[in-house]
This record gives structure tokens, C-alpha cells and sequence, in this order.
């Protein structure tokens, strides 16, 4: 059921995928994420055209990348036809493997814009915008966006064959509505008729797979070419693998011990040290320990602490403190040593 996925010209390794996510899809986390794999491609979080063509700061420190971070998809959102444009010229410049447009961003300052799921609202004007980046870079051009505005229509119906005649290599399609934001469950025969309303373009399927069972009826019961995963991982960075054997019918690995989740986690922080400083990695850490915490078991007072971040020090005496709480410190030593060797 896994394998190999084409893009356009691209071909990846897995048609698993790891979703973009506002905020936490950072080049630290693809970097620790790329370690254990599983997955065909990665992608940037979503990048304001106009703040990427002027080169301001944050929009270059979304798009940063490295050698091991590839192939990677850098996501760009706008409401200005030649911005994006312009700016997916610079991305495939800068080295990206797949421009994405997001059409499917639901946060009202994106839509608000006239960008994100707002596009949604006009299918035409959206085939018309991909059709210009299709033509104006060489690299794959994918688009992701929601089944629709609300619950009224499902507009994803009518937009993806426009996608599909106007070139865009792929389709990932989130099972909600703009509306439905990231609550309820996923649309499962939503997705399945945007499959159905397509000739040969792939459709990616997203939303709530976060294991096996889940990813195995995201394939079965949409038809769907491939899978991609954002919250799930951001919950177990080990999922792709699971799935892969999964759905391969291998025997699924070994579980993730306390050990190897606290030293990811580890790891995570420290290239955010490394490359944004230490206040930007405590203030990502403070929002980030809720997901890594799920799998943690009882951690109350790890979790009260990361909340409150102010230093890397802190970090490793908080963790150090849960690990001695656990009877694990000196196991953790060991693998952190391990680790790095």
C-alpha cells in the first residue's frame, strides 16, 4: 500500500508525507524528523510572498534548509497573483524541490487577506494563479488546501479538476471545512469524492491519521495516492515508520522507549539553540512539551516547568529531574552519549 510517489518530475521514496504546521514544522523538527524517515517529503510552514520576495527576516528563517533537509516543499501563501509568482521563482532559486500554495490556511489574518482557504471561494481565480506558477518555475508546483469554505459545498470538488487542467502536480486535501477549523473528525467521503472528481493528478489525504488503522483507512476508503501526517507526528515523530510496516505487512518495530522520546525531544531543543538562539527555542518549547508530554506518561511537574521556560540550563534540569523522578538519569546519560557518537 506504501511506496514510491511522482510529483511531477519528483520522485519520492514514500507516499507518506509530513505536513507543513504553522509553528512547529521548523527546520529543527524536519531535521530530527528526517533522522528516523519513513516519510517522501517534507514541507516548510506557510511563507508570506511579499515577506519572502523583501527578504525579511522571518520569512528567510522559515525557508532556511540544509543539504540533509531534502527534498522539501516550501509553502507560500498571498493574495497577490505575481508575489507568489515571484516568490516561487525564489524558491526553486534557493533550491526547493516543490513550490506548495496553501489554499487551505482557516486563521483569520490569512484569510482575511484574501489568502489561505479564502482562495476557496473563487476556484477559477485559484486555477488561473497555478496555472502562472506552473509556468513560471520548473520545479513541481502542489497545492493544499480543505474539502470548503463550510459545510454548505464541498468547493474542493469543483477546484481540483481546475487544479488538475491548470497543471498542478498534486492535491492535499485536509478532511475538514474552513469552518470546522480542526475540530470534529475528518471527512472521509469528502476526500474520497475529490479522488473521484480527478483524472490522474495524485490527492494526498490529510487529517486524523495518526497510526496504522487510521492511515490504512485513509487509503482504503478515499482511494487516495498518498498520506500526509502533521499533528500525528508532532504527537509520535516515530509514526511513519509504524505505518510503513504496517501497511507493508512487516512487523511493526519496537515501540519508542521513555528514553529515546526524551532524547528526540532533546535533540529537538538543541538545534533550535543552535540555530535561532536559546530565548526563540524556550519560547517554541513552551507550546511544543504538550505534544511531546501525550507520550510521556505522568510529567506534571515537567510540564509546568517547560510552560515557563527561560534557558537552556533550565531545560536540561527540568528533564534531568524527570528522568531521576522515572529512575532513568543514568540510562539517559548512556543514551545520550550514544547518541552523539
Amino acid at each position: 500500500m506504501t511506496g514510491q510517489l511522482s510529483i511531477g518530475s519528483l520522485r519520492l521514496t514514500s507516499n507518506l508525507l509530513l505536513a507543513p504546521l504553522a509553528g512547529y514544522t521548523t527546520l529543527p523538527f524536519r531535521l530530527c524528523m528526517r533522522e528516523i524517515g519513513g516519510f517522501g517529503l517534507a514541507a516548510t510552514e506557510l511563507i508570506h510572498a511579499r515577506s519572502f520576495l523583501e527578504q525579511q527576516r522571518k520569512a528567510l528563517d522559515l525557508a532556511q534548509t540544509t543539504s540533509d533537509d531534502h527534498p522539501l516543499a516550501v509553502q507560500l501563501f498571498g493574495a497577490v497573483a505575481e508575489e507568489i509568482r515571484d516568490a516561487a521563482q525564489l524558491a526553486q532559486e534557493r533550491g526547493a524541490a516543490v513550490v506548495d500554495l496553501n489554499m487551505g490556511c482557516p486563521v483569520e489574518k490569512v484569510v482575511s487577506r484574501g489568502a489561505g482557504a479564502a482562495m476557496l471561494q473563487d476556484p477559477r481565480k485559484a486555477g488561473a494563479l497555478v496555472q502562472m506558477i506552473v509556468r513560471a518555475v520548473t520545479i513541481p508546483v502542489t497545492v493544499k488546501t480543505r474539502l470548503g469554505w463550510d459545510g454548505s459545498r464541498l468547493d474542493a470538488v469543483e477546484l481540483a479538476p481546475i487544479l488538475e487542467d491548470a497543471g498542478a502536480a498534486a492535491l492535499a486535501i485536509h478532511g475538514r471545512t474552513r469552518e470546522g477549523q480542526f475540530g470534529g473528525s475528518v471527512d472521509i467521503a469528502g476526500i474520497r469524492a475529490v479522488v473521484q472528481s480527478v483524472t490522474a493528478m495524485p490527492v494526498i489525504g490529510n487529517g486524523d491519521v495518526r497510526d496504522v488503522r487510521s492511515a490504512r483507512r485513509m487509503f482504503d476508503d478515499t482511494g487516495c495516492t498518498g498520506v500526509m501526517i502533521g499533528r500525528g507526528a508532532l504527537a509520535n515523530p516515530w509514526v511513519f515508520r509504524e505505518i510503513r510496516a504496517g501497511l507493508d505487512g512487516a512487523a511493526l518495530p519496537p515501540a519508542p522507549t521513555l528514553l529515546e522520546r526524551v532524547a528526540f525531544m532533546t535533540r529537538h531543543f538543541l538545534r533550535v539553540v543552535e540555530l535561532r538562539g536559546e530565548h526563540i527555542a524556550c519560547l517554541q518549547f513552551r507550546k511544543m512539551i504538550d505534544w511531546y508530554a501525550k507520550a510521556f506518561g505522568p510529567c506534571t511537574a515537567l510540564k509546568r516547568g517547560i510552560r515557563q521556560l527561560g534557558s537552556a540550563a533550565q531545560f536540561h534540569d527540568l528533564v534531568g529531574a524527570f528522568l531521576a523522578e522515572r529512575g532513568r538519569l543514568e540510562e539517559m546519560t548512556a543514551q545520550e552519549i550514544a547518541l552523539a557518537s
